[in-house]
């Protein structure tokens, strides 16, 4: 039977990972949800402050820069934080974090400052890469590494699940009141400007506070359950330490290879994400308000979570290679589609992408660590920080929407998706032949 790749040198200390702990799963699955539905609340906050401080593409598309930006330089601190503070004090401590920056969008919107928005943001997505840094490998290692990408998935598919609810969530509270059209916004004086976008940015202070509260709630909860501990952070086993004294993290290809695949991965999806209101809204696509076409955006993220609970089946059955070499391909082909044609079918062909997403992240992270061992910490923090292509490749499609218009700037993320189909192939099949799956 094909199985799907894990990381391999790794151990629990209370079962020696030959069986899932299902009820630390359960528990380290929630924050997997928490972090999708912030993460995709961006996809409203992008259209919904562009029309308040009358933005260009690029211009909005800061928001997903500072957001993803935070992955690249706070990976690494984070894992840092893993090995000082171990996982599951890694977890809470990001869980208080994000409730910080939740909370700074009171002040932010109080001053209708995109600025302090932005710095909001920052902050909130420090809290959620700490999460990300200790939760991956966390939940990878929580059984036996043959089946660690399907024991991803399925946790990447609750998180899909967080993504799906939150543009619902969104168009009733963020996107409530109807925005002024654009010629008429730059037609008020000063103080009129000042006063509409106050009252338009104060629709996001129930969200985010709230947000907040049950991110300090559970926190508290999380501080006080019993995990698991882990031992695979630390090189801490006799005869060990000499043996990855030598070691280094850029002295593995597959993992470098991963990270690469895991920046334009994110840039992809967010890119894709990030544009969808806007994209719908187009007369020659399908008209829609930003109201109706943030229920749309579900769709694309409703579509990873299907794909990802059939993924964590899937992987048990065919090699992690196949499968996500196969859906990178047929992405680029819905991508194209996209762009080659108007009306539904572009809309359709654009919201499928979203189905053959779902298996990717979690099956490039599996196939990065293999082999890693004592360095999976600091692999997973590199291939966190790779993250940061979800600031750089959404900054490039604005400017190219910008100057060619947002269908056709849809080709930066077909091109990821090449990129994506070899990696599986190819880095794929390799890793699977150094753990013996064939």
């Amino acid at each position: 039977m094909a199985i799907g790749v894990g990381t391999t040198g790794t151990t629990t200390q209370h079962s020696g990972a030959q069986k899932t702990d299902i009820r630390a799963m359960s528990i380290a699955t929630m924050l997997f949800f928490m972090w999708g539905f912030l993460t995709c609340l961006n996809d409203i906050l992008i259209p919904h402050l562009k029309g308040i401080f009358d933005l260009n593409y690029a211009q909005a598309m800061l928001v997903q820069f500072c957001f993803f930006s935070s992955y690249f330089i706070f990976a690494l601190p984070a894992g840092k934080l893993v090995e000082w503070k171990g996982y599951k004090g890694t977890m809470v401590i990001g869980l208080l974090v994000m409730a910080a920056g939740a909370f700074l969008f009171l002040p932010a919107s109080a001053a209708a400052s995109f600025g302090l928005f932005l710095s909001a943001l920052v902050i909130l997505a420090a809290g959620i890469t700490t999460l990300q840094v200790a939760a991956n490998p966390y939940v990878a290692n929580l059984g036996p590494p043959e089946t660690s990408a399907a024991r991803l998935n399925l946790s990447q598919a609750f998180n899909s699940f967080g993504t799906f609810v939150a543009p619902f969530f969104g168009s009733m509270f963020i996107l409530a009141a109807a925005p002024m059209a654009p010629e008429k916004v730059r037609a008020l004086s000063a103080a009129a400007l000042q006063s509409y976008r106050t009252e338009q940015a104060s629709s996001v202070r129930l969200p985010y506070v709230g947000i907040g509260l049950m991110l300090v709630l559970l926190a508290i909860s999380f501080a006080v359950l019993k995990m698991p501990t882990m031992d695979f952070t630390r090189d801490i086993r006799p005869g060990e330490l000499d043996a990855t004294q030598n070691d280094s993290i850029w002295k593995h290809p597959i993992l470098l290879a991963g990270a690469v695949a895991i920046f334009v991965y994110v840039g992809a999806e967010v890119s894709i994400g990030s544009f969808l209101v806007n994209y719908f809204g187009l007369p020659d696509i399908a008209a829609f308000s930003e109201k109706t076409a943030a229920k749309y955006v579900s769709l694309y993220w409703g579509g990873a979570m299907v794909g990802r609970f059939i993924g964590s089946w899937l992987l048990t059955k065919i090699r992690t290679s196949l499968v996500l070499g196969t859906a990178a391909v047929v992405a680029f082909g819905l991508v194209v589609t996209s762009i080659l044609t108007h009306g539904h079918t572009a809309m359709w062909a654009i919201l499928a992408v979203g189905l053959f997403n779902s298996v990717m992240f979690p099956s490039i992270f599996t196939v990065g660590l293999t082999g890693l061992g004592p360095l999976t910490s600091k692999g997973s923090s590199l291939m966190v920080a790779a993250i940061v292509g979800g600031a750089l490749l959404p900054l490039a499609e604005g400017h190219l929407a910008d100057l060619i218009g947002v269908q056709h700037a849809f080709v930066i993320p077909a091109v990821c998706y090449i990129y994506i189909a070899l990696f599986g192939y190819f880095a794929g099949s390799r890793a699977e032949h150094e753990v013996g799956v064939a």
